[in-house]
């Protein structure tokens, strides 16, 4: 059994898809962020830089529980130990690795500050949003150009396409962006088609969406946030 300290973001719908693409057991462990939940000390023993998604494993190395957090830790660890999702050979699985950290160095931070400048900052600085949705383009442009070359980004369907397709998918919201780009357009479609995927995405979709109180700003983007611990 794995524990999945979880909420319904990008991050965390990497490690339920996976889970569920390989049929492991997992329970979900919830972490409400706009509560101020990923700052408890239990769960800073499991992810110190306070962020969901972490996991337990209790049937790790050695049958020894084992926690990692870090959304691309935890998907290298899992492929690693069903052997799923992720080739053996070296050059092969070093081209899935490669797209792995192009989405935690690039495709994560960037669409993160895009959406954040767009939706969640107090106030609209044209600047902000122009640079973090230009790079987020530029990124797609990248994937563009990677999947006219293979059908996935690691060549097959491997954790690399499960690190990028929770944030990319977002894609949609921008009228005609991903018409623009037909390659990206048919990968979205074909991951998105996948049933393990849809049950990946529904954990905890039902919750309601409501605005960020002033106190929920404060816990992820202000003084709570910022404190150290």
């Amino acid at each position: 059994m794995i524990d999945v300290y979880y909420w319904p973001t990008p991050n965390g719908h990497k490690v339920t898809i996976f889970l569920e693409e390989t049929g492991l057991e997992y329970k979900i462990v919830p972490v409400n962020i706009r509560k101020g939940e990923q700052f408890a000390p239990e769960f800073l023993k499991i992810s110190p830089n306070n962020r969901m998604p972490a996991v337990i494993d209790h049937e790790g190395p050695g049958g020894k529980p084992l926690s990692i957090f870090e959304s691309g830790a935890i998907l290298l660890y899992l492929a690693e130990k069903t052997g799923k999702l992720m080739p053996t050979e070296t050059a092969a699985r070093y081209k899935v690795v490669e797209w792995l950290m192009f989405q935690m160095a690039g495709i994560g931070p960037m669409m993160g500050q895009a959406g954040h400048f767009r939706m969640a900052a107090p106030e609209k600085i044209p600047y902000a949003i122009e640079r973090y949705t230009n790079e987020s383009h530029r990124l797609f442009n990248v994937m563009e150009k990677r999947l006219a070359e293979a059908p996935f980004l690691g060549g097959d369907y491997s954790i690399a396409d499960i690190a990028c397709f929770p944030w990319v998918r977002a894609i949609r919201r921008e009228e005609g962006e991903l018409e623009k780009r037909p390659h990206l357009k048919r990968w979205v479609e074909a991951i998105d088609s996948r049933p393990a995927v849809k049950r990946g995405l529904a954990v905890m979709a039902d919750l309601p969406q409501q605005p960020l109180t002033e106190q929920e700003r404060s816990i992820l983007y202000g003084q709570q946030q910022f404190a150290r611990r």
